[in-house]
């Protein structure tokens, strides 16, 4: 007896033998097309795709070994099974030479009704193996593709919206997922294939509802069934044909679980039941994984802040304005620092950075911005605060390096010292135009140094532009370049340095390193 009705294809030019195949197949349950050419069989392939093909050698307009290579030939049919039957091709040599030409089974006339059962039940079992093995590959790698982007989600809606939208293509129905982010705020995904995720509104209570109905609390995987009537109560804004099949996962106590399912109706399969389970499990260790950045990104940004200036002082006659930001895909902490102390009439402005992003590159950082505070205490002597910092350096942190500029003016009468530890020079921006200061010594921590203090004036109503090169470093472009757009931008200066602040930054966008700059202005009479 079969193991489920199958539709085939019977194709004979003899009506006799068409009927009597046919008779047969129905009593077995299957459901029968008939074709009586050659010609006639390819058009109903393509078409109705058949899940076998009984076939006569000989047929009136092209021979059923040349059918049988078409449909082998075209991958879209390639693995629908045909049985060839032949009432005067009887050899061995004739059998031989219709298997080598494609078909799947060969029986010659005259053939009992058994056998030709049998046969068909036969073929019928490992085409049915061989369609499931190649959803389970296709399904595989599909499920495979749909995690990596899962993984690769930079936001929780993002990654949601990959989630539901790759289990919809998978499983062929609708889907949607549930989920609590770091914010607060439960999301709602669904999705109908092949089209994208939309996101709907959902109550605070509803996830914890499904949670109550299968996993209670608990850490782990359960996939379970809610009616539809269940589910209209929980959202009932849904448009559902039945009920629903989902997965709800906890990977560890205490945190919230994510809720993915699908429509119930068909009813899934098992090896489809597994899919949804895995794809399930996927978006939970993803969201896990994204909530942990999410998490280490917000105590590092926290603590990079905590490092640096709570407040910049108010100095009379200049203008004075800054930016630091963290770099866009990078948890650790980073070494960027920038300064500003009054120092009697005179004002101290630094900018540096610490080589590495770590917690090691952010302490060393704190270090050295102590150590250029106790530097200035008493007599001031830029070249001598640089030698300390430097001896800090290679003493305490042997084999980290910094680099440092440190400038010092008095708002009064524009007379600005620099020295500058192998720091992108300052930016000087005054009469119409815009120039670098010279280059520096060697940068902190490599050798012995005795570093330069170099005097100039700032003009009234000129200004100074210090930054770190997390804002100019590209890959795929020469610090050059990218110097000279900076140079380009201050060749004009608004107003306000706030403004000015946001035009540099904007320019440059989000940056793979961390970004720290200082522009200050001496007023005007």
């Amino acid at each position: 007896m079969n193991q489920a009705q199958a539709r085939v294809l019977v194709v004979d030019d003899t009506p006799t033998k068409l009927y009597i195949l046919s008779s047969w197949l129905r009593r077995a349950g299957h459901e029968v097309l008939q074709a009586t050419g050659g010609v006639e069989a390819l058009a109903k392939v393509r078409e109705l795709r058949p899940d076998l093909v009984v076939l006569d050698v000989r047929l009136p307009d092209i021979s059923g070994h040349e059918v049988c290579e078409q449909i082998k030939a075209d991958p879209v049919t390639a693995s629908i099974p045909v049985v060839q039957i032949s009432g005067a091709a009887i050899t061995p040599a004739d059998r031989a030479h219709g298997l080598e030409r494609g078909a799947d089974a060969y029986l010659a006339e005259p053939v009992e009704p058994d056998e030709f059962a049998a046969t068909v039940e036969a073929t019928l079992r490992y085409y049915r193996a061989r369609q499931r093995a190649e959803r389970i590959a296709e399904r595989l790698a599909a499920l495979t593709e749909v995690t990596l982007a899962m993984n690769s989600a930079d936001t929780f809606d993002e990654l949601l919206v990959t989630a539901v939208e790759g289990t919809s293509r998978i499983l062929g129905r609708q889907a949607g997922a549930l989920a609590l982010p770091p914010d607060g705020r439960v999301r709602r995904y669904t999705a109908l294939p092949p089209g994208s995720a939309v996101s709907r509104n959902v109550t605070a209570t509803t996830l914890p509802a499904l949670d109550a109905m299968s996993l209670g609390n608990a850490a782990g995987t359960r996939v379970f069934t809610v009616l539809a009537s269940d589910w209209l109560r929980l959202i009932p804004d849904a448009d559902l044909k039945g009920d629903v099949r989902g997965v709800l996962c906890r990977t560890k106590g205490g945190r919230p679980p994510v809720f993915l399912g699908v429509e119930a109706t068909p009813e899934l399969g098992q090896d489809e039941s597994n899919v949804l389970r895995q794809l399930g499990q996927a978006l939970a260790l993803a969201l896990d994984a994204l909530r942990a950045y999410a998490e280490e990104h917000a105590i590092a940004l926290t603590l990079q802040r905590s490092l640096l200036p709570a407040r910049i002082p108010e100095v009379p006659g200049l203008e004075i304005s800054w930016r630091y930001q963290p770099a866009v895909d990078n948890v650790e902490v980073g070494g960027d620092f920038y300064e500003v102390l009054r120092l009697g009439e005179r004002v101290l402005i630094a900018i540096g950075d610490v080589q590495g992003h770590s917690l090691l590159a952010a302490t060393v950082m704190a270090e050295l911005r102590h150590a250029l505070r106790a530097s200035l205490i008493g007599t001031v002597d830029l070249g001598a605060s640089m030698g300390l910092l430097n001896d800090v350096l290679r003493r305490y942190h042997p084999g980290m390096t910094a680099t440092v500029c440190l400038t010092l003016i008095d708002p009064a009468t524009g007379c600005m010292e620099v020295a500058n530890a192998g720091h992108i020079p300052p930016l000087l921006i005054g009469d119409g135009r815009a120039r670098y200061d010279r280059l520096g010594n060697l940068l902190l921590g490599v050798a012995e140094e005795t570093y330069r203090v170099d005097r100039l004036v700032v003009p009234e109503g000129g200004a100074v532009l210090m930054f770190t090169d997390g804002l100019v470093e590209d890959r795929d472009k020469l610090l050059d370049e990218s110097l000279e757009i900076v140079r380009q931008l201050a060749d004009t200066v608004e107003d306000d340095l706030e403004l000015f602040c946001e035009r540099l930054i904007r320019r440059f966008g989000a940056r793979e390193d961390d970004v720290a700059l200082v522009v200050f202005r001496r007023g005007t009479e």
